[in-house]
């Protein structure tokens, strides 16, 4: 708890010195209640040539600020240059692009900023899942089943973490209060979690969820959340599809613990630690600042509608094998 609390104070003292209160529900709860998106453009692991440092210098920010002023520049084009790559993807200034920070990365311990190893176990399970095609997450070639596209592709989740994480879009989320009760609400596929606060225990071990099971408490002015009742079908990562760079596959044994702190009329702390010794050898913790935005709106998120993309690839898929059984044969 100190080494998390001095993690903490040194990466952003925005109440040092202060003596704020949060404000109260009318039944006595630290208020948490309004629109909180995330701000983008923190890494999720820190650049190893920055080691332990939780902040960047003054020279480094004004990097940051430069490459935001360069970005939202090309954002602002109305066609695109000459020797720009095609993609997929929609206009550049469609994207969210978030406010630069000083934050050097979204994990805050270990104190270097990055991943802790994966455990022999999870290497291995890696290392041969599906006959060794790797997770769907991390491996986009044929495909027999829907089984073999991550749920990000069939718009089913992003996972706890993957909801909230800033990504390209969908970063609102808002806070709901009641009494014995928080709510969550996720602008990216729109999840909402109902969180109790009465000290009821977990469902059976036997019903998995990929949003899990979240039991909630105070502790002081700080909300603590744990989440068990994993499945082992998504990711940790930037929309929780887990491709390669971000953190990936964890397993069904994972138990998620968040804490959402007020310091000020408009930041919350959230921080989350991850605890999942089938997969990482130890625990990690990421650090997200929520900044209140009341002029914020939770937009419909579209993912399957006009999504042909599954159908695409499994008819796709079959085509190639009737290609193959054709020249087999002859």
């Amino acid at each position: 708890m100190r080494i998390r609390l001095l993690l903490l104070a040194a990466l952003i003292p925005v109440v040092s010195g202060q003596n704020w209160t949060p404000p109260k529900t009318a039944w006595g709860d630290p208020d948490l209640q309004g629109m909180w998106p995330g701000n983008m453009g923190v890494p999720m692991q820190r650049p190893e040539n920055l080691g332990t440092r939780t902040t960047l210098t003054d020279a480094e920010f004004a990097q940051r600020e430069a490459q935001a002023k360069r970005q939202a520049q090309a954002d602002a084009e109305s066609t695109a240059a000459s020797d720009s790559t095609p993609g997929i993807g929609p206009p550049s200034y469609w994207v969210e692009r978030g406010t630069p920070t000083r934050q050097t990365s979204l994990i805050v311990d270990p104190p270097n900023g990055r991943l802790p190893p994966l455990t022999a176990e999870e290497q291995k399970l890696r290392k041969e899942a599906r006959g060794g095609k790797g997770f769907p997450g991390e491996w986009r070639g044929e495909a027999s089943s829907p089984a073999d596209l991550n749920i990000y592709y069939r718009c089913i989740t992003r996972g706890v973490l993957g909801s909230i994480i800033p990504v390209v879009y969908n970063n609102g989320n808002e806070i709901l209060q009641a009494p014995g009760m928080v709510i969550i609400r996720n602008e990216m596929i729109h999840e909402t979690r109902v969180i109790p606060l009465d000290g009821r225990p977990h469902v059976d071990s036997s019903i998995r969820e990929y949003m899990g099971d979240s039991r909630g408490h105070w502790e002081g002015n700080t909300l603590v959340i744990e989440t068990t009742n994993f499945t082992d079908q998504d990711a940790i990562g930037s929309n929780g599809a887990g491709y390669p760079g971000d953190p990936g596959h964890h397993s069904a044994d994972m138990r998620l613990i968040e804490r959402l702190t007020r310091v000020n009329a408009n930041t919350i702390h959230y921080e989350a630690t991850i605890d999942d010794p089938k997969t990482w050898t130890k625990p990690w913790t990421i650090l997200i600042e929520l900044k209140r935005d009341e002029h914020y709106q939770l937009l419909e998120y579209a993912c399957h509608e006009g999504n042909i993309a599954m159908g695409d690839i499994l008819s796709g898929a079959r085509a190639d094998e009737q290609k193959a059984q054709q020249k087999n044969s002859k």
